[in-house]
């Protein structure tokens, strides 16, 4: 519910395209650096579930914050702890997953992404109807939304997670351990981060474009009704990729899942309208559907089962990074030189990222890719 109209809500509260830029990538690199973390405790612990469920009371909590909220720089703190909870809960949770499948976890992970995406689906369509029909602000919907996430913590009680034993392990080490490989696909994701739109930018872009043609209450909703197309894409495709993936190989997939960003990303420099836009978010439902579930999975083919979920926090932890930067980097672009080079600048360096699958390709062999 939250996620297509927050773009719209700091907006409203007077957050431009730096605001935006940063807001993104603090949320993703707060939640990424913050999965190293748990990805360690989980494994020197061997403990999964009660991670699992103190992230996702600790999104819940700043979800009511983030509706109080009276100016962006309000929005920026809060949604930056409430992706705390999604750091906390992430890495342990992709590894009950991992620990749940022996083979085909392309299958396991986009099944979960299928699920997490309907959810989606399902939140904005709720959005929509309280904004349209309802008549309801920005801000009593994301209330609203609050407290809907706390019922998130029922169902845990009935998942099983498989006992692990705690590793000896240091907080170091949880880095130096890792393959080589683990390291190469690594290094390719943090250089495709640094360039990786937050969907808040293709929403930014459309309902300005909307707002020159109609009234600003249609230009809030076609975002809106666009961003639902992109999860019902992501979610229809996410499991028939992941199979894809356990097939062909996931660096094949995951390569064309870059290069088809880099395309996204240039389609939104060049074209406007209603039809172009409906492709361009229709492109980013397959580009995570195609990406998201797959590269966790392949960070769990290529790592030791002993430190799984810390291979799993180290590639979030890199990714966050990158994403912090790539928020400011954008931001930046798009507010002091136009939305046209920030746009150019993304889809050159996710580019650049999807062909080093091809000539790193030696160095993401293994067992099974």
């Amino acid at each position: 519910m939250i996620m297509p109209i927050l773009p719209l809500f700091i907006a409203s509260l007077g957050g431009g395209g730096f605001a935006i830029g940063l807001i993104g990538g603090l949320r993703a690199g707060l939640s990424s650096i913050f999965k190293i973390l748990s990805g360690y405790w989980t494994d020197k612990t061997g403990k999964r579930k009660s991670f699992v469920f103190a992230g996702y009371l600790n999104s819940a909590v700043f979800k009511l914050f983030i509706g109080l909220s009276t100016i962006w720089q309000h929005v920026l703190v809060f949604t930056g702890l409430e992706r705390v909870g999604k750091g906390l809960r992430t890495a342990p949770r992709d590894a009950i997953i991992a620990d749940s499948t022996d083979t085909n976890r392309g299958r396991s992970f986009g099944l979960h992404r299928t699920f997490d995406t309907m959810g989606a689906v399902l939140g904005a369509f709720f959005a929509l109807f309280l904004y349209w029909l309802i008549h309801l602000d920005f801000r009593t919907i994301i209330i609203v939304a609050a407290v809907i996430s706390f019922f998130s913590l029922f169902p845990l009680y009935f998942v099983k997670a498989k006992a692990n034993k705690p590793q000896q392990i240091s907080f170091v080490l949880t880095f130096k351990n890792l393959p080589s490989q683990v390291k190469t696909l690594i290094f390719i994701s943090a250089i495709f981060y640094l360039a990786n739109f937050s969907y808040m930018f293709f929403i930014l872009k459309s309902k300005d474009f909307f707002a020159t043609i109609y009234s600003l209450r249609v230009a809030n909703v076609l975002p809106i009704v666009l961003y639902i197309l992109s999860n019902l894409i992501y979610a229809s495709f996410s499991y028939p990729f992941g199979v894809l993936a356990d097939k062909i190989g996931r660096r094949r997939v995951l390569a064309f899942g870059y290069l088809l960003f880099s395309l996204l990303a240039l389609g939104f420099a060049y074209f406007e309208g209603l039809i172009a836009y409906s492709l361009l978010f229709s492109t980013y439902g397959f580009v995570n559907a195609i990406i998201d579930a797959n590269q966790r999975a392949y960070v769990s083919d290529l790592s030791p089962k002993n430190l799984r979920a810390s291979a799993l926090g180290a590639f979030h932890a890199v990714v966050g990074v990158t994403s912090i930067i790539e928020g400011i980097i954008i931001g930046v672009i798009w507010q002091w030189i136009s939305p046209f080079w920030a746009f150019i600048y993304g889809g050159l360096v996710t580019g650049i990222a999807g062909i080093l699958f091809f000539v790193l390709k030696e160095k993401l062999n293994s067992e099974n890719y």
